[in-house]
């Protein structure tokens, strides 16, 4: 444990930080599995709804700093390649 003031604070700003992207990679990692699901039913409708809510959670990724710009490109590629496999 740091002796300096600031130290302190560095631990516990980061430890915020920590559980804050960890949050929201869980959240990614759901939306994706959501959107696996809907492709394993079959079911178009609910695989737009779930593309689009999937889209949208690599996108704020990226915006918070979890994903790197070419790996979300890469994730909105794969995923939209599966989707239009189904149809």
């Amino acid at each position: 444990m740091p002796n300096i003031k600031s130290s302190k604070k560095d631990v516990l700003r980061t430890a915020i930080r920590n559980e804050k992207n960890r949050a929201a990679k869980s959240v990614l990692k759901t939306t994706l599995k959501k959107f696996d699901a809907a492709l394993a039913e079959g079911n178009r409708e609910q695989a737009d709804s779930a593309y689009k809510a999937a889209v949208k959670t690599i996108d704020e990724s990226v915006k918070k700093g979890i994903l790197h710009k070419n790996t979300a490109a890469r994730k909105k590629s794969s995923i939209t390649l599966k989707l239009n496999k189904l149809a």
